[in-house]
């Protein structure tokens, strides 16, 4: 058995990307095939068509939602952010996998507190925020053929990051420690992270580097590097 992993690409955050997978690979227990949702790439193909969207933090803002489609809407995969530091082996998430489910996530209730995003982009406040930041895609299930590329690539933000095209039946749940948010969370109070998300800014911005976890991303990163 092996898993198709796939993690958001954004060229001003590479080092987060090579880290992430880093942190991935190495504590994965079996194959693991890592796909980056490029963007370039993924335009050449005809399959990203959407405009530029001033709004979009991330070049990986809607591309995530190209993951059943990658999959040619067969079997299981993973996404991510880039902005993850995986603390745990990814085979005890993928077991978790229901086929009941179309999707499954952490479903937090993530209100952040500041006005602009880690980049200085505007943060915008909508129910299910984060969410579609870690995602067990169940890529056969039926209602997920109707996310084809004309959804993809014409639906908005709010519709997209929602599952809006799902019943709520149908988006289980992961534990929040699969996607701790760092800043968010807190040990022990909200349990032990598996996999930190420094969605509020991780320390390879400059004026995150102190933030929770940083000492654990710095030593992956030292890692990674020797």
């Amino acid at each position: 058995m092996n898993i198709n992993f796939f993690i958001g690409y954004d060229a001003k955050e590479d080092i987060a990307y090579r880290v992430c997978k880093y942190s991935l690979l190495k504590r994965a227990s079996i194959e693991v095939n890592v796909t980056s949702l490029k963007l370039d790439e993924l335009i050449s193909k005809n399959l990203y068509t959407r405009m530029v969207d001033p709004l979009a933090s991330t070049q990986f803002t809607y591309s995530r939602f190209l993951v059943p489609k990658l999959m040619n809407y067969k079997g299981w995969a993973v996404f991510c952010d880039c902005d993850f530091l995986w603390l745990e082996d990814i085979s005890k998430l993928f077991s978790l996998k229901d086929d009941n489910f179309a999707v499954m996530c952490c479903k937090h209730d993530y209100k952040p507190l500041n006005d602009l995003k880690m980049d200085g982009k505007k943060q915008l406040h909508y129910p299910r925020k984060n969410w579609s930041s870690l995602v067990l895609w169940n890529c056969s299930h039926p209602s997920n053929l109707k996310l084809d590329l004309n959804m993809v690539n014409s639906e908005t933000g709010k519709f997209l990051h929602r599952f809006g095209w799902l019943n709520d039946n149908e988006i289980g749940s992961l534990s929040i420690e699969w996607n701790w948010l760092v800043n968010w969370y807190k040990e022990p109070k909200n349990g032990k992270p598996k996999a930190l998300h420094f969605t509020e800014g991780g320390p390879w911005f400059s004026n995150h580097s102190n933030t929770d976890y940083a000492d654990l991303w710095f030593k992956e990163k030292n890692e990674m590097l020797c």
